[in-house]
């Protein structure tokens, strides 16, 4: 029965985890990733330590990958060093807006940034920000993938066990 339960709260830890990579307002693989671990070591014990590594280290890499893959997709549209500086100044500030307020931070920031570099050249800051939303779009389809993937293994798990 106490199994049963620390399986059922693995599976929505990942479930919810799963929500919070679409969602800002959830800490997102984090969470997946603390379902794995509560799966693992309370609900079934003979699960192999090899997911549990492999999930953390892609837990690990998209912690990263959320923050520099829009700065380099910004880079790579004609993004400035003020608009990889204005996201970044963006993020944070749209981080105290939840739900969505970190996105539009980050968007605004890359604009007002390649604005501040150069006022006249509106379609360069417009590309640069379409590079930041892009980027974005990357690391939420990847944090996305991974958190799926954490919930197949642990069904599957559960149904071959």
């Amino acid at each position: 029965m106490e199994q049963a339960f620390f399986v059922f709260i693995s599976l929505l830890l990942i479930a919810v985890g799963i929500a919070g990579t679409i969602l800002p307002v959830l800490p997102g693989l984090l969470l997946s990733f603390t379902g794995i671990l509560l799966y693992k070591f309370f609900g079934n014990p003979e699960f192999s330590i090899i997911y549990v590594i492999i999930f953390g280290i892609l837990t690990l890499v998209s912690l990263i990958l959320n923050y520099t893959i829009p700065i380099k997709t910004t880079a790579k549209y004609g993004g400035s060093r003020y608009g990889k500086i204005g996201g970044f100044l963006g993020t944070i500030i749209g981080l105290f807006f939840p739900p969505i307020g970190f996105i539009i931070g980050m968007l605004l920031g890359v604009f007002l940034g390649e604005l501040i570099h150069d006022r006249t050249d509106k379609k360069k800051a417009f590309n640069a920000t379409k590079g930041a939303f892009l980027g974005f779009i990357y690391g939420t389809g990847f944090n996305l993938l991974v958190g799926l993937a954490m919930f197949l293994v642990v069904l599957i798990d559960i149904f071959l066990k």
